[in-house]
């Protein structure tokens, strides 16, 4: 179990995108997980999260300190107001990186994996200019879906489920060797305590990443700083 976070989930610093979006905003790329919640610790700087799910449509702002979270199904996009600096917490480490996540590319390229493909693959590098324009894509089918109303997220998220419909069975067996392994182990913990069984205890330790395993990686909302034990 020493080969996971608590609860198997991720944990990333991100310094979130400061160039200017089609709306005249600056910040990150709005995008939904399917079948992960995910979490915020603002670190530094002011900003806000906009979200748009089941609920509607949603503006939260981020100061120091405040921690922020959201289930699947919650389309989010990061606003940098100056120097948004954050602690990004993933449920089911390895999910995420495995693709899950749609971005909010128009409605014409979300309807067809080929052209989803081409505009969600950057093409590594330094250059952030692909991502920007990636970022800008998702930003203008964003915009569209809030003016759409009720049906275009609806029409989304048929379209995203079909997108990652492929890759549910290597997403199964991450979950069931990551996030389901540990949280059975919790209940394998309670069986041998409640027999008498001390061994687990002696297994206890510390470890420790005194460092990212890798820096500056562009994401969809930001530079990431990415821990992976």
């Amino acid at each position: 179990m020493g080969s996971h976070l608590p609860g198997a989930v991720g944990v990333s610093r991100l310094s979130v995108y400061d160039t200017t979006a089609p709306d005249g905003l600056h910040g990150g790329t709005p995008h939904m997980h399917l079948t992960c919640s995910e979490g915020y610790v603002v670190l530094a700087g002011t900003g806000r999260v906009q979200t748009l799910s089941g609920e509607g449509y949603r503006e939260t702002a981020l100061t120091p300190g405040t921690v922020a979270w959201f289930r699947p199904g919650t389309i989010h996009r990061l606003v940098n107001d100056g120097g948004l600096r954050i602690v990004v917490l993933m449920q089911n480490s390895g999910l995420p990186e495995a693709g899950d996540a749609v971005l909010t590319f128009p409605s014409d390229v979300v309807g067809d994996p080929q052209a989803y493909r081409a505009a969600a693959t950057l093409p590594g590098g330094a250059d952030l200019a692909p991502a920007y324009r990636r970022r800008d894509l998702a930003v203008t089918g964003f915009l569209a879906m809030r003016a759409g109303g009720p049906e275009a997220f609806t029409a989304f998220c048929r379209a995203a489920a079909e997108l990652v419909a492929p890759r549910l069975a290597d997403w199964r067996q991450r979950w069931e060797s990551g996030a389901l392994e540990v949280a059975l182990a919790t209940g394998r913990q309670l069986d041998a305590l409640g027999n008498g069984d001390l061994t687990h205890l002696a297994a206890g330790g510390i470890e420790v990443l005194p460092a990212p395993t890798e820096s500056g990686r562009h994401g969809m909302c930001g530079l990431l700083d990415i821990y992976i034990p």
